[in-house]
């Protein structure tokens, strides 16, 4: 009976290779890969579309868990803290190993691999948090890194001969140049850049949610997912705006929209959907009116109609305004 293993396999080039040389000691591979709305590479009908990928040049079956709302806790309030942004990749890092374990003992497998190179990512793959993962996600001497194990104590299934350490690899560092070579030698080459990964590493996105955890640290699954469209304005500590950016996003936007929300759109000019949630007094509705102005194809007139209505209502007010100033607009911006 072939030995089984549980592989973490995002379909970069690190985890690809990793299944690649598990594959070649005759190992079966079942692999798991994590998707979230903070996904770089995510979309809401496909999943991970580099994962599948990989998947099937690789000939192994995948499981895809969407783990969206399970990270909001960690998000919140991350047992080992952030990285240079809003990236809790310790704990996230635990909780996915966590899973992956259960899914392990589910069908049986032996262990879990994953294309972790000893000194790559600052935060979780030095090698006192490799031993924090280990520790905390229950999988201690469980997890085989065939990049870098020749650098790392013997896991079990080395230990145990399921594997060969020989074969295994002592890459470690920053530099990709081990990982393209060994990509020509085992004939891969197809796998894409390095440039995607976590929306909470980005700066701009890591700004947003930031504001929303000060403002709204019960924040939903829904509030987050508006963290990724449009532009958005803090009118108070209770009301913010959100303004689509294009034709796509205003679909988008109103599919978000919940009961309670304020939605705003230009009446005579192509324009945004506004998004205003929060709860807002009907004698400050001419703000995020005048912003919806401001991003119209009518922003040079003087007076622009905005019509406005409270979700899910049709009945619709109308406010004549002047498109809101850049100095204001550029205070209020988050």
């Amino acid at each position: 009976m072939l030995t089984t293993a549980i592989a973490l396999l995002s379909g970069g080039l690190d985890s690809t290779l990793a299944v690649k040389l598990i594959l070649e000691q005759g190992i079966k591979i079942e692999a798991v890969t994590f998707i979230s709305l903070f996904c770089t590479c995510t979309s809401s009908s496909s999943g991970c579309m580099e994962g599948k990928t990989a998947a099937e040049k690789l000939g192994v079956n995948l499981k895809v868990i969407n783990i969206s709302k399970e990270l909001l806790p960690l998000i919140r309030k991350p047992k080992y803290g952030y990285g240079k942004n809003m990236n809790p990749c310790l704990d996230c890092r635990i909780f996915t190993f966590k899973k992956a374990g259960e899914y392990m003992r589910e069908i049986g497998a032996s262990f879990l691999i994953t294309g972790e190179v000893l000194g790559e990512r600052p935060m979780s793959q030095r090698r006192d948090a490799m031993r924090t993962i280990e520790r905390d996600s229950g999988l201690k001497g469980l997890i085989l890194r065939p990049l870098c194990a020749k650098l790392l104590e013997p896991s079990i299934p080395e230990i145990k001969g399921l594997v060969d350490r020989e074969k295994l690899l002592n890459i470690q560092g920053r530099s990709r140049k081990p990982q393209i070579a060994l990509a020509m030698e085992l004939g891969i080459n197809d796998y894409p850049c390095p440039a995607g990964g976590c929306l909470l590493t980005d700066p701009g996105f890591a700004k947003r949610m930031r504001d929303l955890m000060e403002y709204n640290p019960e924040f939903s699954l829904n509030d987050a997912h508006l963290l990724k469209m449009g532009r958005h304005f803090r009118l108070s500590p209770k009301v913010k705006i959100i303004v689509g950016r294009d034709e796509k996003e205003n679909k988008k936007l109103s599919s978000f929209a919940l009961k309670g929300d304020f939605i705003f759109e230009v009446l005579d000019f192509p324009g945004p959907t506004t998004i205003v949630r929060g709860g807002i007094e009907e004698s400050k509705m001419e703000l995020p009116a005048s912003i919806t102005a401001r991003y119209s194809k009518a922003k040079n007139e003087k007076e622009i109609s905005v019509g406005y209505r409270e979700y899910p209502s049709n009945t619709t007010g109308v406010l004549h305004v002047a498109p809101l100033e850049k100095s204001r607009l550029e205070a209020l911006m988050i």
